[in-house]
């Protein structure tokens, strides 16, 4: 088994674990990926994720011993055909060869990252929410060497993350780019000491799960759905977005605040 799932309190961390290969993704770990993260979404008792790969490697990318047996002339085969079934949260076009590059999920997911996160790996990081990065972690468009293209939303998502002369140059020069250099340009938040990226991402991850979890998610989905937005349609979405949270925690959270709990920035008692 490839993916394993580990659970502790309303937090999940999905593992990635084929040292053999430096976590880079087969079809089987894919499919695998993607089972274990709608599980996630679809299960009331999980809030957030974490996403780590076993081993020293986040992941290196699709495994290109396996995209070396494809036919040349349709490589993609079945992946190209939309699955059957009930449209949603990504359906309407095929699995990434990365897994669930293309999913578009209600609840936060954070990635931890050790080692290399290179072509295809960087892109499912650049998938997560944010990223929490070991010192000796890197990202890079390694895949550059090959002519294997970005096909798991990295050409979507950097941009949108570090700027498009930032992107392109990564992009298009494929260099390995450290996790320093990554926490200047805003490609990750956090960079911590080696052997300790697993802990601090699911020190955040347990944090935000602990807050009123309506609120989380409908913030959450108003910031990413304003991208691309005009300002009044970006307002107007969040209004009408917002106001179901405002119903199901909000209020009740504003007389626990009346009755003496969280005052002064407390975050620890809220409840």
């Amino acid at each position: 088994m490839t993916i394993k799932v580990e659970k502790s309190g309303f937090v999940w961390t999905v593992v990635h674990d084929r040292p053999e290969s430096r976590n880079a993704m087969d079809p089987s770990s894919a499919d695998a990926l993607t089972r274990a993260f709608l599980e996630f979404d679809a299960d009331d008792t999980a809030r957030v994720a974490v996403f780590y790969g076993e081993g020293g490697a986040f992941c290196a990318g699709w495994d290109l011993k396996y995209v070396s047996t494809l036919d040349r002339s349709y490589p993609l085969g079945e992946l190209d055909i939309p699955p059957a079934g009930p449209r949603g949260n990504g359906s309407e076009i095929p699995r990434g060869p990365l897994g669930p590059s293309r999913l578009e999920l209600d609840k936060p997911v954070i990635a931890a990252v050790a080692g290399p996160a290179v072509a295809g790996g960087m892109e499912l990081a650049l998938w997560c929410d944010f990223r929490v990065m070991q010192q000796d972690a890197y990202f890079g468009v390694y895949c550059r060497r090959w002519g294997v293209p970005l096909i798991d939303g990295g050409t979507v998502r950097l941009p949108r993350i570090v700027g498009q002369g930032r992107a392109l140059e990564i992009i298009l020069t494929g260099r390995k780019v450290p996790a320093e250099e990554c926490l200047g340009i805003g490609l990750c938040e956090y960079v911590v000491p080696n052997g300790q990226v697993r802990a601090k991402a699911e020190e955040l991850a347990h944090d935000i799960a602990a807050f009123p979890p309506v609120c989380v998610r409908a913030d959450r989905r108003s910031a990413i759905k304003s991208q691309g937005l005009p300002i009044r349609d970006a307002l107007i979405q969040e209004w009408y977005n917002g106001r179901e949270a405002l119903i199901k925690d909000g209020v009740a959270g504003a007389e626990r605040f009346k009755n003496g709990l969280g005052r002064h920035g407390d975050f620890s008692r809220i409840f």
